[in-house]
């Protein structure tokens, strides 16, 4: 499959954006947060809510390549349901499973005063107040749809229509750009999140529909952000 000259321009501007300015403006936004949000109430907000706003751009745009692309539809990124539902739910319930013995570990790292990489690398998205919670919710569930439509359906598609890469190598090269894009996690968060990333490409190319990984990132970033404990200093605070 090779890609018409208005669909080439668009999955070149699109791979630019996410390998070079998005992981730059990410970076800088969450740095700016980390600097000011103890002075600012309202920065977590603001910062949630354009990263939110960057990721549903970033899906239209992936739409719109499929649009645009008469050799690509939706099924050719992932939007299609290939798996029977109880294997779907099946294979959810042992990642949830293994993600639990994970989850326990770190916790009882995190009480052996253990550095976690993982939490440490996110520390200043955590929310603090219930009403931040809600912003981390509405984050963690854009980024399960948004990015697995653009890191792993299109960007996959378009590594095997517009360079002739293999299935593997082009999801290597997506798995890239998606751990580049979270450069504001440093080096240690980013080692993280290449091995999620990893899982979340193989049950793609094993399942080859996106309904698994978008659950299961959508899953990920609420148990990391939304289910967190909030600070005593806050919770003290709203019991008085």
């Amino acid at each position: 499959m090779s890609f018409t000259p208005l669909t080439l321009v668009l999955a070149v501007v699109l791979v630019g954006y996410l390998a070079v300015v998005s992981p730059l403006l990410g970076k800088r936004s969450y740095d700016k947060l980390a600097r000011t949000r103890d002075q600012d109430p309202r920065a977590y907000r603001r910062m949630f809510t354009f990263w939110s706003a960057e990721l549903w751009a970033l899906a239209a745009v992936a739409l719109l390549v499929v649009a645009v692309e008469p050799g690509l539809d939706a099924a050719g990124i992932g939007l299609v349901i290939k798996e029977p539902l109880d294997t779907t739910l099946g294979a959810i319930v042992g990642f949830l499973v293994a993600a639990t013995a994970v989850v326990l570990v770190f916790k009882w790292l995190a009480a052996k005063g253990k550095f976690v990489p993982s939490r440490q690398a996110v520390s200043h998205l955590l929310p603090r107040t219930p009403a931040e919670r809600w912003y981390a919710a509405g984050l963690s569930v854009t980024a399960g749809i948004a990015e697995e439509i653009v890191y792993r359906g299109l960007l996959i598609a378009v590594g095997m229509g517009a360079l002739g890469l293999s299935e593997e190598v082009a999801a290597v090269c997506a798995l890239a750009v998606f751990v580049v894009g979270h450069l504001y996690q440093g080096w240690r968060g980013m080692l993280v999140v290449t091995l999620l990333g990893a899982v979340l490409t193989s049950l793609y190319l094993r399942s080859g529909s996106l309904l698994l990984p978008i659950l299961v990132h959508a899953l990920i970033d609420l148990r990391g952000l939304v289910l967190s404990p909030l600070p005593r200093r806050e919770v003290v605070g709203h019991a008085g």
